[in-house]
């Protein structure tokens, strides 16, 4: 494996972000009524991560068409960071790439539809989980780890060392996001990442690498968060792509424990969903992934109702 490549990733993305922040005063994100932070911070830290990802890509050489989709996701997140882009070009965008992962994968018509929804979900679910300090690059850091290592497992050295390399750049960016953060991901970082870890996973699953039950349980915690989160809101007859504060992750941070305890809880449990699926992955029984992955999905309910149940009593009592 050409490890060399992920200490380079990992440079690449610090150095990146560090270039960034010498123009902190431009691209600032500025607190509002739907925001976490206090005070304007810049976005754009994502870039270091995309390009650490497509430097990587191109040099392993992986398929031209998922350096493309992912290059052409990153600029037109790049410019949503700036501009604002209506939400409709930016779907077609998003569905347009899942679309290419599609073909590429060589999947029957028939499967279309539901890769490509699978594939775009992934991509904007983990654009919505981008709001605590932390939390994204975390995610990306053990997520893309674990993926390494079912990529080991499978003799995939080429994927195995390009998700290293992405977990490596996503630890380049967590020295400047960590909480108190200095700068924020944005779109430009959190759309790539999740586009790869939903192409990834079902990469994985097609070519039959691992059960498809291992990259859900490895993204749980943000799969879980932002499919019950957005259930609700459709439910209440919110609109679904506007920003806002209902997010676990969000309430947990505005329930008192900050960035910073909000983040090391949600990387424990990151951390033990990866080991639980990696460690699945490698045991002889069939069905044991199956079992591991439904006993952690029934601790993160159990979990998410606790914060329901301290989050409604919280507001009882006049909380914010």
């Amino acid at each position: 494996m050409k490890i060399h490549l992920v200490f380079l990733s990992f440079v690449l993305s610090w150095s990146v972000i560090a270039l960034r922040l010498r123009f902190a005063d431009r691209g600032l994100d500025r607190p509002n009524e739907r925001s976490l932070h206090e005070r304007p911070t810049p976005h754009g830290g994502g870039l270091g991560i995309v390009l650490a990802m497509l430097a990587t890509g191109v040099w392993l050489g992986v398929p031209a068409t998922l350096v493309a989709a992912i290059l052409s996701l990153a600029l037109l997140s790049l410019l949503d960071d700036v501009r604002h882009l209506p939400f409709w070009l930016r779907l077609i965008v998003h569905l347009g790439a899942a679309a290419a992962v599609c073909m590429l994968l060589g999947l029957p018509a028939w499967l279309w539809p539901v890769g490509t929804l699978a594939i775009a979900w992934m991509t904007n679910l983990y654009n919505f989980m981008d709001g605590a300090d932390g939390l994204a690059g975390s995610q990306g850091a053990v997520g893309f780890a674990a993926y390494t290592l079912g990529f080991v497992l499978a003799g995939e050295q080429l994927l195995a060392i390009w998700c290293a390399s992405i977990a490596a750049s996503c630890l380049g960016f967590l020295r400047f996001n960590w909480p108190p953060a200095r700068i924020f991901m944005g779109d430009v970082g959190s759309i790539p990442l999740g586009f790869l870890a939903g192409t990834l996973g079902l990469w994985g699953a097609w070519r039959d690498i691992w059960p498809l039950w291992f990259p859900l349980l490895v993204f749980s915690l943000f799969l879980l968060d932002a499919t019950v989160t957005l259930w609700r809101r459709s439910r209440e007859g919110r609109r679904l792509w506007e920003a806002h504060r209902d997010h676990y992750y969000q309430r947990m941070v505005r329930m008192g424990l900050g960035h910073r305890g909000t983040t090391l809880r949600w990387l424990g449990l990151m951390l033990a969903a990866a080991v639980l699926a990696v460690a699945m992955l490698a045991v002889s029984f069939p069905m044991a992934g199956f079992f591991g992955a439904a006993a952690f999905g029934v601790i993160l309910v159990t979990l998410g109702r606790r914060i329901d149940g301290r989050w409604v009593a919280l507001q009882r009592a006049g909380g914010k």
